[in-house]
């Protein structure tokens, strides 16, 4: 018989086990290489806000929704939030319906892809070919001409308009 006592025990280690999970995948600090633009990890944390630290520096995500950039119409170029690489073109964004900023096709040599195992699954995580910051991940459930969906936090992104 299921009383409020076990659905809330339940419901508890629901909680618990996501927190748990969440811990122990937690995002890693970006490898230091040997990328055009590199700074030590106190020069990034003065450069950039917590939030674009955490993205670019620490492969997190921001939650979905959050990003103006969702709403960016206009013509320009998306470019890293860390370097200021020019990344997307906005007429390959799309609205994906999944919270974050979607492109179909990325800037030649604008991007790295590699393999991501993180959170139980395996995925392609896309970083600034500039700086190595991480930007998000890339998907082949896109529209053509590609059929790829770049689905980038808007964090680590800033818009260059055209200018008029």
């Amino acid at each position: 018989m299921m009383t409020r006592r076990t659905l809330f025990g339940g419901a508890l280690a629901g909680l618990g086990a996501l927190v748990a999970a969440r811990f122990a995948n937690a995002p890693k600090a970006v490898a230091a290489g040997t990328f055009e633009v590199e700074h030590s990890d106190a020069e990034w944390k003065k450069l950039l806000t917590p939030e674009q630290y955490y993205v670019l520096r620490q492969e997190g995500t921001e939650r979905p929704f959050t990003s103006p950039l969702n709403h960016e119409k206009r013509k320009g170029t998306f470019t890293c939030a860390g370097c200021d690489l020019a990344l997307f073109a906005s007429d390959t964004k799309f609205d994906s319906g999944t919270g974050w900023p979607s492109f179909w096709t990325a800037m030649k040599g604008a991007v790295n892809e590699t393999k991501d195992s993180s959170f139980g699954m395996t995925r392609t995580a896309v970083e600034c070919h500039r700086c190595g910051g991480h930007l998000g991940h890339v998907f082949d459930d896109g529209p053509k001409p590609t059929g790829l969906r770049y689905c980038m936090n808007g964090v680590a992104l800033n818009f260059k308009p055209v200018a008029a």
